[in-house]
């Protein structure tokens, strides 16, 4: 069972996304501990990350509004939106 299906969102997952969707620069090690960087020091931009945030939304069936994906600065902040929302969603 996958952590969609389970409505549980961890920070494999995002790793996981983000290489899937925008790529991931070479010199950055997505594996190392990335939590606390911000998306900047990642390699990615404003549009990676709101194609990232839209990947999340198809897959996890939630909405993530783009100011709220916009404002956010690391991949712990990305984390805690998306449990914010799989946690406010009907069961």
């Amino acid at each position: 069972m996958s952590t969609a299906q389970t409505g549980s969102f961890t920070d494999d997952d995002l790793r996981r996304i983000l290489r899937e969707g925008a790529g991931s620069d070479e010199s950055v090690d997505l594996d190392g501990d990335i939590l606390d960087s911000t998306f900047e020091e990642l390699g990615y931009d404003s549009l990676a990350l709101l194609e990232t945030g839209s990947r999340i939304e198809r897959e996890y069936q939630i909405t993530l509004e783009d100011d709220a994906v916009s404002g956010v600065r690391t991949p712990r902040e990305l984390i805690d939106l998306v449990q914010q929302r799989l946690a406010a969603r009907p069961s």
